[in-house]
Formats: C-alpha cells, sequence, structure tokens
C-alpha cells in the first residue's frame, strides 16, 4: 500500500451539516406545500387557528374532565400543566435561541394560509409543542384519552405546515419539546398509577357476598350518582342512600346502628365524618372514591367501585393511623392532613368561589388573594417558645417526597405525625416556594420537617383558623396533635404485600 495515498473520508464540517439541513428542511417544505392534501383546506386552517393561545386544549380538557371520571380530571389536569411548561418554556428560551425567519409563502395556495400571520420566529413551533405536551401528558394519566386526543393533536401538528408558518423541523423540534415537558411534569408529580401500592398490616374484615350488610352513603353535592351506580352493579345487595351534605352526619348515624359496614362516597371532608362515625361505632370502613382529589382513597389503594366491591365481598381489609387535634372546646380527626396558618384561610376563600367557578380556577384565585393580602404569621408556641409561622402542616402518617412537594404515603399505619413548618418572614409567598422546593429537608433558613408521635402547641389566639380534611374549624390556647394507631379498619383490595404490628 502506498504511504502516500490518503485514504481518510472528509468529515463535512458543522456549517456545512447546518446548510445541508437547512436545504432538506426547505425542499421539504416546497414539497409540502405543492401537494394537495384532500380535505384539508377546509379543516387545517381552522384547527390551526382553534390552538391559538392553547384555546383548543383548554376546550378539550374541560371536555375530558366533563366525564367527572377521577381519572379523566386526572388527565386533563395533567395535560394543561404539560402545556403550560412546555409554553413557559418555548416563550422564554426556545424563541429567543433560534432566530429563524419564517418560510416564504410563493408555493403556497392563498385558500391554506392563515388570515393573521405570526409575527415570532419561526423556531421552535409553540403550536407544535403545546399539542404534544398536551396529548402526553393526558396519555401519561389515562391511555384512552390520550388515544383520542391523539389525532387532533398530530393534525394541530400538521396544520403548521401545511398554512406554511413553519418548517418541518420546526414542529418536529416543538413536538419534542411538548414531549420532554410532559415527562418533566410527570417527574415532579407521578401519575396515580404508577404509584406504589403500599404496605400496612392488614387484618380480617366482614365479607359481605354481594355487599349485604353494607350501607354506603354517598354527598349528592359531589355528583356522586354515577358511582353509586357503578357501585350497586358490583354490590347489587348493599344499600346506597344518597342524600344532600347536610343530611350526611344524621344518614351516617343512621347507617351505624343497622350495618354490618358503613360505606360512603365523597370527598376527604364526607370521608372524614363516616370515619368519625365509624370509628365510634367499631366498624369498618368502605370507602368509594367520590371528590375531587379524593387523597385518602388514593393512597389507600382503592380506585374505582370494582376493587372496592372486591374487597367487600372478601373481607379484604387494613388497619390505618388516625390523627386528631385537641383544643379547648375543638376536638376532631383527620385521615389525611391538618395544618395553621395560610392554608386554612387559602381553603375558605376558596370556598366562597368554587360554586361559583369551579373547583380548581376557584383554588387559584384563594391563593392569589391570600398570598397577596397584607398580613402577619400566625405567633404561638413550639417547642417552648414563640414561633412566628405562615403555615404548620401535620400529615396523618409520613407524605414521601415525589417531586417538587410530599405527595403520597407509603404507610398509613406508621404511628408517625408528619410535621412541617414554614417559619414567619417577610414575605409570605418566597418562603413557602422555598418550602415546596425543600421538600422533606429536616432543617433550612424558612423550613422545618421532623416526624412525630405528638405535638403540642400554646398560647395559639383565638380565632385561629385549623384545617383538616378540607374543613375549616376555629381553635385557641393549647392545640394538641395525637395519633389513634391502626385505630380504622378499612376495606382495600388484596395486591400489595403485608406488614404486621
Amino acid at each position: 500500500m502506498n504511504p502516500d495515498v490518503d485514504l481518510t473520508i472528509p468529515r463535512p464540517g458543522r456549517h456545512e451539516l447546518r446548510d445541508w439541513l437547512l436545504t432538506l428542511d426547505s425542499r421539504l417544505f416546497d414539497f409540502a406545500a405543492e401537494r394537495d392534501w384532500p380535505y384539508a383546506e377546509r379543516v387545517l386552517p381552522r384547527l390551526s387557528r382553534s390552538a391559538n393561545h392553547g384555546v383548543l386544549w383548554f376546550a378539550t380538557a374541560a371536555a375530558v374532565a366533563a366525564s367527572r371520571s377521577p381519572r379523566a380530571r386526572a388527565a386533563a389536569v395533567r395535560g394543561l400543566a404539560s402545556l403550560g411548561l412546555a409554553s413557559a418554556t418555548i416563550n422564554t428560551v426556545g424563541k429567543r435561541s433560534v432566530r429563524r425567519p419564517r418560510p416564504r409563502l410563493d408555493q403556497v395556495p392563498a385558500v391554506r394560509q392563515l388570515k393573521r400571520q405570526p409575527i415570532t420566529t419561526s423556531f421552535p413551533s409553540g403550536h407544535a409543542a403545546s399539542a404534544a405536551a398536551f396529548c402526553a401528558g393526558v396519555a401519561m394519566e389515562s391511555p384512552t384519552w390520550g388515544a383520542l386526543v391523539a389525532p387532533v393533536a398530530f393534525s394541530v401538528v400538521m396544520s403548521r405546515v401545511y398554512t406554511g408558518v413553519h418548517f418541518p423541523s420546526d414542529v418536529l423540534a416543538g413536538a419534542a419539546l411538548g414531549v420532554g415537558a410532559a415527562y418533566a411534569v410527570r417527574a415532579l408529580v407521578p401519575p396515580h398509577g404508577h404509584a406504589v401500592h403500599p404496605s400496612r398490616p392488614r387484618v380480617a374484615a366482614p365479607p359481605l357476598p354481594e355487599g349485604e350488610g353494607l350501607i354506603l352513603v354517598a354527598n349528592q353535592a359531589a355528583g356522586t350518582a354515577e358511582r353509586a351506580n357503578a357501585l350497586r352493579d358490583v354490590l347489587p345487595r348493599a344499600r346506597i342512600v344518597e342524600c344532600p351534605p347536610e343530611e350526611m352526619p344524621a344518614q351516617l348515624e343512621k347507617a351505624a346502628t343497622e350495618a354490618r359496614a358503613l360505606g360512603v362516597c365523597g370527598g376527604d371532608g364526607t370521608v372524614n365524618t363516616a370515619a368519625e362515625v365509624a370509628l365510634r361505632h367499631g366498624l369498618p370502613l368502605a370507602v368509594l372514591p367520590g371528590g375531587t382529589l379524593n387523597h385518602f382513597a388514593v393512597d389507600l389503594g382503592v380506585e374505582d367501585a370494582r376493587a372496592l366491591g372486591r374487597a367487600v365481598e372478601g373481607g379484604e381489609a387494613v388497619r390505618v393511623d388516625v390523627g386528631r387535634f385537641v383544643s379547648r372546646d375543638r376536638t376532631g380527626i383527620f385521615l389525611n392532613t391538618l395544618s395553621l396558618g395560610v392554608y386554612p384561610e387559602l381553603v375558605r376563600e376558596r370556598d366562597l368561589w368554587s360554586h361559583r367557578i369551579g373547583g380548581w380556577p376557584a383554588g387559584l384565585v384563594a391563593a392569589l388573594r391570600v398570598l397577596r393580602a397584607d398580613r402577619h404569621p400566625l405567633q404561638a408556641g413550639l417547642g417552648g417558645r414563640a414561633r412566628p409561622m405562615w403555615l404548620l402542616f401535620a400529615g396523618n402518617g409520613t407524605y414521601h417526597r415525589m417531586g417538587l412537594v410530599p405527595g403520597r404515603r407509603l404507610d398509613l399505619a406508621d404511628g408517625r405525625l408528619d410535621v412541617r413548618v414554614v417559619h414567619g418572614g417577610r414575605r409570605p409567598a418566597l418562603r413557602l416556594l422555598a418550602a415546596a422546593l425543600a421538600g422533606p429537608l429536616t432543617r433550612s433558613p424558612a423550613h422545618a420537617a421532623v416526624q412525630v408521635g405528638t405535638l403540642r402547641l400554646s398560647d395559639v389566639p383565638p380565632g385561629t383558623l385549623l384545617a383538616y380534611d378540607g374543613e375549616v374549624t376555629d381553635v385557641q390556647g393549647e392545640v394538641r396533635l395525637e395519633k389513634l394507631r391502626e385505630a380504622l379498619v378499612a376495606y382495600r383490595p388484596a395486591g400489595g404485600s403485608t406488614q404486621h404490628g
């Protein structure tokens, strides 16, 4: 072999590769512009315009949530959260990183072109990012709804090339960014179906074939008719009583005197009332999810009527802890969380707006109003000395970090109160955000977190609001928090590992 012969193949330079990709992108755009797309002229331009500012996806989310299925509502929320992150990334980073001009419209038929041309840079496509993010977010929570949304999302993505406002690479990059945003949201808050079902102390409960001996009281205000009907199909001998919220306590008391097991369908506040009745009468509790969030049912592992039906017929149950607070003239229990400070004010403000604009918008309005108001932190004795606090959170069981916020309990009978305190300061919003980012860190300048069996607050000012499982009351003086270990028996289908003791 002649050593003077150079057999190496020259690699294209970075600029040559970029030019080649741009040329290919332009040729693909020209090819799409010259092709005849049957039936697209009437559909794609309108669909493209409907996706401006996310209007199409907000409407789609409303339609998905209107099915009243908890999984559908979660899918709608996750889709919008993914869309929001994708849009924020596009507008703050994407559009400013690559100043690419829009395609020339010479070869795009006038009938396809949008009446109002966008003025921002071409790369990447914000419409494609929003469509892909929303679709991917929905699919992560509900594959069925994701499959229904996918054709619409794909059509929006393609419409951006069809109308001549983007090159193919613009929409590919935007779609990839949108899917990445959905995965980022998933990392912060995993879908319910991906959570690990906890191990808990199992216990035998009365097996009730076809639900005979079960009386379930359903809160009509929570829109529980569909779930109650589903339970009738699964447990035809169960007695189901539907009533307005003001009649729930009386109906639960009556049911407890006649039933072998007490059932409830409603939100966390309704479940709290039923648990208190079940404790006093020594009855096992059957929880059918029926509210917006259903924290206790989700952490318990009961997702629908079919799962609850299996547990009731088989007598499958677990023991769970119950939290209790005792004040001068107030005593109550909590299955999920208890809090003092700004959160009870937020709950009360949310309740004022929820019947007008709905639960999720009301929560956002309440947060803005509470955090923007001129207020002072709560002053109370904790650990032997007075402390200013923006928030004191106590969870019935340890809430494990799942992203930026404590999201799930892996054990409902661990004997612990998960206590987190946001210290007082001049800016409550910044301190609350810092605490959320810190998660379960033991100490930080703004935040403290400990797990204890009991907690005592002293010198609580009169009229201080206390929120527990979505309900609000007022306390004063000394407030004691404690655990009732494995006090409540709750039906749960078998499938997780067991834990004794």
